[in-house]
């Protein structure tokens, strides 16, 4: 693209697995890690989440942190644009963005799946030649994206995120809703993987993701390079 323009960050609203009481939301190292690697590399990002307002934090990231993520934590401009007052998609203009780019957390997978605002975004930034990138469980906000003439986006794609069988390691296959690389694979999609728990992250075209925790600089470092040409 000749102009570098922002990167729209979708993060949930969610703050409890269904039917529980168990807290989950935002996974903090996928949202922190990311915006570490835009900032270094001088590019743009705002916050969107299904509702807009509060983004609420998985408890059990708070205990995955390191200095880079403590500091974008701590930073009040993430503070108050990425978890206190984060956007809606109503107030989104889809053409400022060069990207977009879906979190992980466990609750994404109850408000990102079907929110119909969110995949015209997804679907604009697309067609105007822009990324759809995710990590881990954000995946959920690519899979049932269609094109106008209602084919999935991801149709045909390489892609990865968050397995079956770390979704049995981290001890929630019977709490989520759907499996990610099942209905990723129902929709067309090529499903990519590595052993779990392990850096892995995958660019084919348009589409860059990656596939749990360990990976998101590794999204965020292909996606960079794709914005500055390929130069970096």
């Amino acid at each position: 693209m000749s102009q570098l323009k922002k990167v729209l960050i979708v993060e949930t609203n969610v703050t409890r697995y269904s039917g529980t009481y168990e807290l989950t939301g935002l996974w903090l190292g996928e949202a922190a890690e990311f915006i570490d690697e835009l900032k270094k590399a001088g590019i743009a990002y705002d916050f969107v989440s299904p509702l807009g307002g509060f983004v609420p934090l998985d408890p059990r990231s708070l205990k995955y942190t390191d200095e880079s993520i403590v500091a974008v934590y701590e930073d009040p401009d993430f503070i108050q644009r990425g978890l206190v007052h984060t956007m809606s998609p109503n107030q989104i203009v889809a053409s400022d963005y060069s990207a977009i780019y879906y979190t992980g957390g466990h609750g994404v997978m109850w408000d990102f799946p079907n929110n119909t605002d969110l995949q015209n975004i997804t679907k604009e930034i697309y067609v105007q030649g822009g990324y759809l990138t995710s990590v881990c469980h954000g995946v959920a906000g690519l899979l049932n994206c269609k094109d106008d003439e209602g084919n999935y986006l991801i149709a045909n794609k390489q892609l990865t995120g968050f397995t079956t069988m770390e979704e049995i390691i981290a001890g929630k296959r019977s709490v989520v809703p759907f499996l990610n690389q099942k209905v990723a694979e129902q929709n067309g999609a090529i499903f990519k993987k590595k052993r779990f728990y392990k850096e892995f992250a995958i660019q084919d075209g348009q589409l860059i993701t990656g596939q749990n925790p360990f990976s998101v600089r590794a999204v965020a470092k292909l996606l960079i390079n794709e914005l500055n040409g390929g130069r970096s």
